[in-house]
């Protein structure tokens, strides 16, 4: 097959992809998290010109008045990642509206790499795990009623491939790896999912095979009760803006030099990385437009071909993240950190059809 390229930026070159359809979708409701900076503000732009209704969670009420203040008509509210009582407050609110979503896309995220130690988030977690899976998880599991309800639901989990050691990004320092959970096990206060000592690279590693794990295992519960619909996990690719701020603003932080040099060569020098933008319209894309796969499981990587050439399409998972009992095991004990059954949100069992 040959390579389609629906989406095209006059003074860069389009991504390629592989296996995506061309025609346009209807209008939808799409819930994205992170759209107020980076590749999350890339795909709402995109997906407002579409005519596409949003709603944008945002951190506090002074960036929820920011973003309405920038695109009027977007529904944005406070949902603060790091504080499951405020997801929870946010879904109730959600809920008690009863508006159908049509797209849930999971896509804000952290990383502090270079810490020497970890934080923590309100109710105690280290905040890399808490923001990039478990408040994603209690959202997920929250307004799972509300995406049940919309038209051809879709989830889109913003993952990396920072998840497989056998990828490029997954190979460099210490690799993803969950273990048997011990971190879990123990409750607020574990540095590390696997219960070792804290590294601030390999938390955020652990935490996109946490998403990966996430969304086959709800696609798995799902299909088991008859509801089958699209479930995309996906890599974005190394995403380094010419501005600062955005997800690396830690990192930045926290080793300006190192950054920047480090952004140099990545970006300018071997040409391996995304902009914001594009990788913007891919997650835009993903979210809205018909898949080859109509349902079920998938993940989606955008990696580099050669040097300013990056191609999008269907990849396999890391071994680890297809784990079956590991994805089981992993819903059950965040969902019960989030102070959730691991049933919670989803329907009783029926005949099997399609979303």
């Amino acid at each position: 097959m040959e390579p389609a390229s629906p989406l095209h930026h006059p003074t860069t070159p389009p991504s390629e992809w592989i296996g995506i359809g061309r025609a346009r979708t209807t209008t939808r409701h799409l819930l994205l998290t992170g759209g107020r900076s980076g590749i999350g503000s890339a795909a709402a732009e995109r997906l407002l010109n579409q005519g596409h209704r949003l709603t944008l969670p945002c951190r506090d009420q002074a960036a929820a008045e920011a973003l309405a203040q920038r695109w009027p008509g977007v529904q944005t509210s406070v949902c603060d990642l790091a504080d499951l009582d405020s997801v929870e407050r946010f879904s109730n609110a959600l809920l008690a509206q009863g508006d159908p979503i049509d797209t849930l896309v999971l896509n804000a995220g952290l990383q502090y790499a270079g810490a020497p130690e970890p934080r923590w988030s309100a109710q105690g977690f280290e905040l890399t795990f808490a923001v990039n899976h478990l408040a994603h998880q209690a959202l997920l599991q929250r307004l799972l009623p509300l995406l049940l309800l919309g038209t051809n639901p879709r989830l889109v989990v913003t993952a990396s491939d920072v998840h497989d050691p056998k990828a490029p990004g997954g190979s460099v320092g210490r690799a993803a790896g969950l273990g048997d959970l011990a971190g879990l096990k123990t409750g607020p206060g574990a540095a590390m999912v696997d219960g070792g000592p804290f590294q601030a690279e390999k938390a955020y590693k652990d935490s996109k095979l946490c998403n990966v794990l996430m969304a086959r295992e709800v696609e798995r519960r799902l299909r088991e009760r008859g509801r089958i619909l699209p479930v995309v996990a996906w890599s974005p690719g190394l995403v380094i803006p010419r501005e600062e701020g955005g997800f690396f603003r830690e990192n930045l932080r926290l080793n300006p030099l190192g950054q920047r040099v480090f952004a140099l060569v990545a970006r300018d020098l071997l040409r391996v990385t995304e902009t914001p933008e594009r990788a913007g319209s891919l997650l835009a894309t993903l979210a809205s437009e018909p898949l080859e796969q109509p349902a079920g499981f998938q993940y989606w990587s955008n990696r580099v071909k050669a040097p300013g050439r990056l191609q999008m399409a269907p990849m396999e998972t890391s071994l680890e993240a297809r784990n079956t009992a590991l994805a089981e095991n992993l819903w059950t004990s965040s969902a019960q950190l989030a102070g959730l059954n691991e049933e919670w949100g989803f329907p009783s069992a029926g005949p099997r059809g399609h979303g």
